[in-house]
Formats: structure tokens, C-alpha cells, sequence
């Protein structure tokens, strides 16, 4: 066996633990968050706030993401990438257990910044290793990576409110903290199977990578390199990968945060409403797995355009003919899953190697999440302002039309940090 042929052989011995451990990773990347939306109303009451006051928490794990990826680049050239995920996710555990912690109502807000502190890094990390460990299969294992970030935080926004309302054995409910709580009970086993794998490749800190480089790519490490995190903030083709996510990241975190509430406002309990945030999520994993199949071929171009679209049909059909809400959770729930797999898709295509798409990871993310940050807030902001619905869901559809357009001026195949 060569040297050149080694490399193959031992990925192709070890990518099944590998998937596996990127797919555990995946399952926890929105479930601590997606659940939040359910309890609004709960929290709210035990705070003693308003329910649209409470609109800024769930911008709280998007203005770390905005403040904390960049630093993901410069943590995977320090430690390594597959170092830095393992990192994320103790600072993950960590704030989950922070924001469930009784006593001062800082631990609410505290915990959540640092929840997405730790999501920001894995965020940012999760593209490029996937870009890295599955050069050849990209948009299918994004896919699948895609679609537990739906799956599993539809479980978690489904399930929170049954949780919240369990007996315990002393005579009081579980409450909001101890839903909460649960939502980050994967993560030591995520954990140990992340290290066990990457430990069992023999990565060095530096490469964070048991693969050798090809030619090409070492000709391409050498040339971005770790200047990669700072040359990307000049190229033009990265804002436009940016601004694409910033957009679909809006649209995604205000329904998520919103649109339990507004189940509510039209009557449902606040079971049905969890459920039916939950169906929206589900429904996202369809998307997430469709997008590979539209990504080949002469639609692939389209696509990064068309899923907002879709997506804006929906949101228009919740607030104009809110008695077929399940039609319009279906289709509101396929754009979701197939916007963020264009997105985190994007990343990783629009690379020509791990080290850039790290890089163009933790700019798309830092701006993306800057700009969806201000979404959960300003859909409570225009509620509280007009007491109306109506002013809301004509942002979220003004997003989405951002949306469309940065879509066409994206689809072409390119490569960022390259001449053109």
C-alpha cells in the first residue's frame, strides 16, 4: 500500500463511528433552544414579565453566535477542529446546566449566552469538518447533519411542555428549569462518542485530521492557511454566503421563538401549540433530505432562490388562512429544513478546503447570526407596537424576499478567496 492509497483505505474503515458521532453532534446543535419557544409563556408567568419581553431570549444564542464565531477559526488553528467541537460541547453542558440553576434570574440569561457560546464554535466547526471528513459526499451528509438539527430540536420544542408539568416525587411540577434541564441529556453521550472516534484516529492538535492532503489541497492550505480567517472578511462572494445566511437564519429563529405564541393567540392550548411547533421542525427534516436531490443537476442553481419563496407562501398562509395551519406548517417547515441545508451547503461548497471553509464558516455565521439576532426581537417589538400580528409576519416575508435575491446572486459555482 502507498502512501498515497493509505489514506483512502483507513477513511473508508472508519466512517461509520465517525457518521455516527457527527450525527450525535447534530442532534444536539438546536435542542436546547428550539424548546424555549414552547415555555414562553410559562417563563414569562414565573418572572412576572410580559411574554414579548421575553422575545430577547431567544436572541441571546444568536448575539453569542454573532460575537463567537469567528473564534472558531482561530480555536480549530490553535487546538484543532475536531479539539474545538469537543470544547463546544462541555461549554454546551455547561450553560444548559447554568440556565436551569434555581435562585437569581440571571441564571436564565447567563446560561443561555453561554449555550450559544458553546453552539457558536460547533456551529462554525461542524461545516468544515464534515467539508474535511466527507470530501466526496458534502450535500448528502449535510443533509443528514441538516436534518437533526430539525429532527431533534422538534422533539425537544414537542415535548418540553408535557415535561414541564410532570410530578415530582415531592408534590410540585417539574417546571420550565427541569424541561429545560432535559433537553441536554444527550450531550454527555455526544461527547464521549465525539472524543472516542477523533481519539481513536490518532489526530494531531494541529491537523485535527488522520487524512494526509492531496497535492491540490496542500497548494491550497498553504496559500489560505490560517490567513484564511482574516482574508475572508474582503471577499466579496463571502458576504453574499453571509447575508444568505443572516436571512434564512431570521426567518428560522423568529418562527421558532413565535410561532407557539401564535398558536396560542388563535386558541390552541399550550400542548397543542408545542405540538404544532414541533410538526413545523419535523417537517424540516423532509426538507433538509430533499435539498441534496435538488442540488444536482440544472436545478441546483435555483435552489438557494426558490426555497424562500416556498417559505414565504407559507408564512403568508399563516396569518391569511390560519384555519389550514397544518398546511401551512408543512410548507413553512420544508422551506426551513431546505434553507438551512442551502446554507450550511454554501459553506462548505463555496471552499475549496477545510481550512477555508472553516474560515468562511465563522464569518457567514458571526455576520448571519448578527443580522438573526435582531429577528426574534423586532417580530416581538412590531407585536408589542401594534398589538397586531400582521406587521410581524410582513417582516418575516421581507426577509425572505432578502432572501431571494442574494439567492440568485449566489447560485453560481465559485470559490471564495480565489481570483475571479
Amino acid at each position: 500500500m502507498t502512501p498515497a492509497t493509505a489514506p483512502t483505505a483507513r477513511s473508508a474503515r472508519s466512517w461509520v463511528p465517525l457518521l455516527i458521532a457527527t450525527c450525535l453532534v447534530a442532534a444536539n446543535m438546536r435542542m436546547t433552544i428550539t424548546g424555549v419557544g414552547s415555555l414562553l409563556e410559562e417563563i414569562a408567568d414565573d418572572r412576572g414579565v410580559p411574554t414579548a419581553a421575553l422575545g430577547a431570549l431567544g436572541s441571546v444564542p444568536l448575539a453569542a453566535w454573532a460575537l463567537v464565531s469567528p473564534l472558531g477559526h482561530w480555536l480549530s488553528a490553535r487546538i484543532g477542529m475536531s479539539n474545538g467541537v469537543s470544547l463546544a460541547l462541555v461549554v454546551l453542558a455547561g450553560g444548559t446546566v447554568w440556565r436551569s440553576l434555581p435562585g437569581s434570574p440571571l441564571n436564565l440569561w447567563i446560561g443561555t449566552a453561554f449555550i450559544g457560546a458553546g453552539l457558536a464554535i460547533a456551529n462554525v466547526l461542524m461545516p468544515a469538518s464534515i467539508k474535511r471528513d466527507f470530501p466526496g459526499h458534502v450535500p448528502a451528509v449535510m443533509g443528514v447533519y441538516t436534518a437533526l438539527l430539525s429532527g431533534v430540536g422538534a422533539v425537544a420544542a414537542g415535548v418540553v411542555v408535557p415535561l414541564s408539568a410532570v410530578r415530582t416525587p415531592s408534590g410540585g411540577a417539574f417546571g420550565w428549569e427541569g424541561a429545560l434541564l432535559l433537553t441536554g441529556a444527550l450531550l454527555p453521550i455526544a461527547l464521549v462518542a465525539w472524543v472516542w472516534v477523533r481519539w481513536g484516529e490518532g489526530r494531531g492538535p494541529e491537523t485535527g485530521t488522520a487524512r494526509m492532503p492531496t497535492a491540490s489541497q496542500a497548494v491550497a492550505d498553504a496559500s489560505g492557511g490560517r490567513s484564511a480567517g482574516r482574508r475572508i472578511w474582503g471577499d466579496g462572494l463571502a458576504w453574499l454566503v453571509s447575508l444568505y445566511m443572516g436571512s434564512q437564519s431570521m426567518l428560522y429563529y423568529a418562527m421558532a421563538t413565535w410561532l407557539a405564541p401564535y398558536l396560542i393567540s388563535l386558541g390552541h392550548s399550550h400542548e397543542a401549540a408545542g405540538f404544532g411547533l414541533m410538526v413545523f421542525q419535523l417537517v424540516g427534516i423532509a426538507g433538509s433530505l430533499l435539498t441534496p436531490v435538488f442540488l444536482r443537476g440544472r436545478w441546483k442553481r435555483w435552489v438557494p432562490a426558490a426555497v424562500p419563496v416556498v417559505g414565504a407562501i407559507g408564512w403568508v398562509g399563516m396569518l391569511l388562512a390560519p384555519t389550514v395551519m397544518p398546511v401551512w406548517l408543512v410548507v413553512g417547515g420544508l422551506a426551513g429544513g431546505a434553507q438551512l441545508a442551502v446554507s450550511l451547503t454554501l459553506m462548505a461548497e463555496r471552499a475549496r478546503t477545510g481550512e477555508v471553509a472553516a474560515a468562511l464558516s465563522g464569518m457567514a455565521q458571526s455576520v448571519g447570526y448578527a443580522v438573526a439576532a435582531l429577528g426574534p426581537a423586532l417580530f416581538g417589538l412590531f407585536l408589542g407596537l401594534t398589538g397586531d400580528w400582521t406587521l410581524s409576519f410582513l417582516f418575516v416575508c421581507a426577509a425572505a424576499a432578502v432572501q431571494c435575491v442574494v439567492g440568485l446572486a449566489v447560485r453560481r459555482e465559485r470559490f471564495v478567496l480565489e481570483h475571479r
